[in-house]
């Protein structure tokens, strides 16, 4: 196991002993309203919000995913508004994603993943006009949405027999997942009690021209891709514990492509996505350096 980073700043300050947020500090997260609301299908579901910055650009994109453990029962996008606006304050357009869950028409497999990919053919089209610069863009993902993020990076490799398969797709490199759930077969376990999903809903079911689920489903399948994905887990975090970030990275790097660890004294699965939080501040930079605003 590879040492995670450490944070001697973040320790040296006290503030790691600010209380853990609970699913009750998550869910009442909130901040300002999006620029404007994009839909890229037909659903419900199917749209994405733009967080775009003052003045003019173009602006580095951050591709925002949340979690919710793939269900409408956690809340999700709404919450995603206070990191929102704290990256456009920064200068750092958002494209913040909704997508159909596994609890909703056309959700789970292949429709949550068809949402992605038209998510983001749909910020692709619409970049010119808002002044962003896909050529700068890390998808941030939290939980169920770390999964898919890790996802967004391999799926260039999806086969073309696959009904994910997209040809072409924006190509997103970098990747901060946030308690992320991504590895889809070695986590089966995990998924199950944290969030108390079959892998059916997540992955679907193997038939003659599909015989393996997680062969176009799982980021860890989907390696090497040339992305560098940072894993970012709290401490004391019970749903995406810091084994599984670690187990991923490792795995990551045994298949050739880039991957850190980053564990958050004192936290939970939920601070590293409240921008008033003291964790909030070590995943700011990662972002940061991510688009190559920091050194």
């Amino acid at each position: 196991m590879a040492p995670a980073l450490l944070v001697p700043a973040l320790l040296a300050s006290g503030a790691a002993l600010a209380a853990p947020m609970t699913l009750a500090d998550y869910l009442a997260l909130s901040g300002p309203p999006p620029t404007a609301t994009i839909a890229y299908g037909g659903a419900p579901s199917q749209f994405a919000e733009l967080f775009r910055p003052a003045g003019p650009g173009p602006f580095p994109v951050v591709v925002l995913v949340h979690g919710g453990c793939w269900t409408v029962e956690y809340g999700g996008i709404s919450q995603m508004h206070n990191v929102a606006g704290a990256l456009a304050a920064r200068g750092i357009a958002v494209w913040n994603v909704e997508y159909r869950r596994v609890d909703e028409e056309g959700g789970g497999y292949p429709g949550t993943y068809l949402d992605m990919n038209a998510a983001l053919d749909k910020l692709a089209a619409e970049a010119p006009a808002h002044q962003l610069d896909t050529g700068r863009i890390v998808a941030v993902g939290h939980s169920a949405g770390g999964q898919l993020v890790q996802w967004i990076a391999g799926r260039s490799r999806i086969a073309a027999t696959s009904p994910l398969f997209h040809p072409n797709p924006l190509p997103v490199r970098e990747v901060i997942s946030l308690g992320g759930l991504a590895d889809l077969r070695h986590e089966q376990a995990l998924i199950k009690t944290s969030c108390g999903r079959d892998l059916a809903q997540l992955a679907g079911t193997p038939s003659a021209s599909r015989p393996d689920i997680f062969a176009d489903t799982n980021a860890a399948e989907l390696m090497p891709n040339g992305s560098r994905t940072m894993l970012v887990t709290g401490e004391l975090d019970t749903i995406s514990p810091p084994r599984a970030a670690h187990d991923y990275a490792a795995r990551a790097r045994a298949a050739g492509d880039r991957a850190e660890v980053l564990i958050l004294p004192g936290a939970s699965h939920y601070d590293e996505i409240a921008a008033s939080s003291p964790a909030w501040k070590l995943v700011l930079p990662l972002i940061e350096r991510a688009l190559g605003m920091a050194e």
